[in-house]
């Protein structure tokens, strides 16, 4: 079995209103049940960063990436799996129905578009992960400014 960190890539989805979109992981999933989280997930084989981005927002929400804006920054953690791995976080924009992402049936049960001044929110199961999700939503953020763009 490899040691090297399963690679993973999370999409912050950046609306016209500067808010960034959070979907709530189903009580069933293995991995931070019931708590809010970002587009993503891991990489597949060969996979860039750049790839595995467009395919999970398309997989996730129905929508296709229009733009990569920019690194949010590099997380490391170990889920309750006890596997390490390392995330790539991006703010992006998207093309679609803002109001009507067509969530994974099974995998999400609903979803937010969060300002800076609603992000707690995400303290809702703080202990399934840590704050990590509130953590890169105020990086995001921070790197977002005032404007939002």
């Amino acid at each position: 079995m490899s040691t090297e960190p399963l690679r993973c890539a999370g999409a912050l989805i950046v609306d016209p209103d500067g808010r960034i979109f959070f979907q709530r992981r189903s009580p069933h999933r293995r991995l931070f049940p019931n708590s809010w989280d970002i587009v993503g997930g891991h990489l597949e084989p060969g996979e860039t960063v750049e790839q595995a981005l467009r395919r999970e927002v398309t997989e996730e929400t129905g929508w296709q990436v229009s733009e990569i804006i920019g690194p949010v920054g590099e997380y490391r953690y170990v889920g309750d799996d006890g596997l390490a791995r390392v995330e790539s976080d991006w703010l992006i924009r998207v093309d679609g129905d803002l109001t009507a992402p067509v969530l994974e049936v099974g995998k999400h049960t609903e979803y937010r578009w969060l300002g800076p001044a609603d992000l707690d929110l995400l303290d809702e199961d703080r202990d399934v992960n840590d704050g990590l999700i509130r953590r890169i939503a105020e990086e995001a953020f921070e790197i977002l400014g005032p404007t939002g763009s």
